[in-house]
């Protein structure tokens, strides 16, 4: 299986968060299973970081994906072509969690999230809580 960890997801994996369980935890942690993180994932990170949203250190983030085996997925063109053609849900405006449902579309990856609105795209999901 093909998965991509929403922000969350990450940072409670790379901290060992038990807010990260059940199946997600599982099929993160199987080593058959290739897990990616997004660029969009650090990026938000990073916003988070400079408005005072968040407490980390990116770089140990960076480091600790690369330690964990994640793989990087960059934004490429045709995920904003898939991007601009979702569903505009007028309760979900996040535009983080929009890029992360284009990609996973577009790569063919199962989204791990405890966003609600995530399954409301048609997207693959898994929930982590």
């Amino acid at each position: 299986m093909r998965l991509l960890l929403d922000t969350h997801a990450v940072l409670w994996l790379l901290n060992g968060d038990d807010r990260l369980r059940g199946t997600a935890r599982d099929l993160i942690q199987d080593p058959g299973n290739e897990v990616f993180v997004s660029s969009v994932t650090l990026w938000e990170i990073a916003v988070k970081l400079r408005i005072g949203k968040l407490t980390a250190d990116l770089g140990a983030v960076i480091d600790g994906c690369r330690r964990s085996g994640l793989r990087f997925l960059d934004i490429g063109h045709q995920h904003y072509l898939a991007l601009a053609e979702l569903p505009r849900l007028e309760d979900h405006k996040d535009p983080f969690d929009q890029m992360l449902v284009a990609q996973a579309m577009t790569e063919g990856l199962t989204l791990v999230s405890d966003d609600r609105n995530i399954p409301r795209y048609g997207v693959a999901f898994i929930p982590y809580r």
